[in-house]
């Protein structure tokens, strides 16, 4: 039987992010100063160090040093990441923007698909900002329904474990420790490239242009 310190490891040399929201368990595991070091020993020895971000709310495996092979697997996650960034953000945006408060989505915060679904029909810009965000790559959909346009929006969201469903009976989603970890990314790339890729976002959705 696999222990938890196994678990963990596994879940983190998959590239996984680990919150209180994704698995409660591992979290307060790693919270643990004593399971965290010894977590970061054994990941020392594969070129990783276990890393964290939001002021310790969400953990990762980062690569300690880089050579050929890190950096190309660095490089096709960073594309990965780039190219997810602005409909990412846009999807934020309508969130909180139908939402009707300034408040953006966090770990922790609940969105429910059918409440959204009818905000958004009610609401003729909103719809168009849907449907131009679920066109992009990311979520390539080709339906011309609300409906089906956020189905695949938040399946693709909970597959990237943005979100987590709690139960698959219930068209409810919470946010997971990835939103934050995307706010740093984000916070980063405005600080070190000025792209204030949140301004963007709204300039593109009122533009209604495609990248």
């Amino acid at each position: 039987m696999m222990t938890e310190q196994g678990r963990v490891l596994e879940r983190l040399l998959a590239g996984e992010f680990i919150c209180e929201v994704s698995d409660e368990d591992g979290w307060r595991f790693l919270k643990q100063s004593a399971n965290a070091e010894t977590v970061n020993q054994y990941l020392s020895t594969l070129n990783r160090s276990l890393s964290s971000a939001a002021d310790g709310q969400v953990f990762f495996a980062a690569y300690q040093s880089l050579g050929e092979t890190e950096r190309k697997a660095l490089g096709s996650q960073f594309q990965e990441i780039a190219a997810g960034l602005m409909p990412l953000v846009e999807w934020l945006l309508l969130v909180q923007q139908s939402s009707g408060n300034d408040v953006p989505i966090t770990q922790g915060s609940t969105l429910r698909s059918n409440e959204l679904q009818t905000i958004i029909e009610d609401t003729p810009a909103f719809k168009e900002q849907l449907a131009k965000i679920s066109r992009y790559r990311l979520f390539n959909s080709n339906s011309l329904e609300v409906v089906g346009q956020l189905n695949l929006v938040f399946k693709r969201l909970t597959e990237l474990g943005y979100l987590i469903r709690p139960n698959p009976e219930k068209q409810i989603y919470i946010a997971t420790g990835k939103v934050e970890y995307l706010y740093e990314v984000l916070r980063f790339i405005d600080e070190t490239e000025a792209l204030s890729l949140a301004e963007q976002a709204e300039s593109a959705i009122q533009q209604g242009s495609l990248l």
